[in-house]
């Protein structure tokens, strides 16, 4: 298993008690369509987080594959201008949560940071999650991401 993936999945148990199964495909899951194809599930069911900026802050959201995150809707739950919102520079999400872009998972960050949950994810069994580097996820249930990510669930997609 690769390192990130590894420091993942001993950070999860020791800190959450939450043991993945991490699976990794060397041909990457840097898309949602190439992880539910490597995986063997619907687009939708892929759990992409996604670092933004919001106004002075940091917020993740996992959203479903199948969506684009909404910049307005985001600014709305934050209460900023939605000018104010957009994607997050690599250096500060490495920085700020301790995953580079591609292999942020959605919990078991650095910095603690408003997460949001793309309330499609709520209507699947499983969704599949990143677990540190772009070629590893692992399943999780909606629940459970929820609860672990400490995130809100919203309607974040445009």
């Amino acid at each position: 298993m690769h390192q990130r993936a590894s420091e993942f999945t001993e950070r999860a148990s020791r800190e959450y008690g939450f043991d993945p199964d991490v699976e990794e495909f060397p041909e990457g899951t840097k898309t949602a369509a190439d992880a539910a194809e490597a995986i063997g599930c619907d687009v939708a069911q892929i759990a992409s987080s996604i670092a933004m900026r919001a106004d002075d802050s940091l917020v993740v959201v996992v959203t479903s594959g199948a969506n684009r995150v909404s910049e307005a809707k985001v600014a709305e739950h934050r209460g900023v201008a939605p000018e104010a919102v957009g994607m997050a520079d690599a250096a500060e999400i490495k920085s700020v949560l301790g995953w580079s872009i591609g292999g942020v998972p959605p919990f078991c960050h650095d910095a603690d940071v408003p997460v949001y949950v793309d309330e499609t994810l709520t209507t699947f069994e499983t969704v599949w999650a990143a677990a540190g580097t772009p070629e590893a996820v692992f399943p999780i249930d909606p629940e459970t991401l929820v609860d672990l990510s400490g995130g809100t669930v919203a309607d974040v997609a445009e």
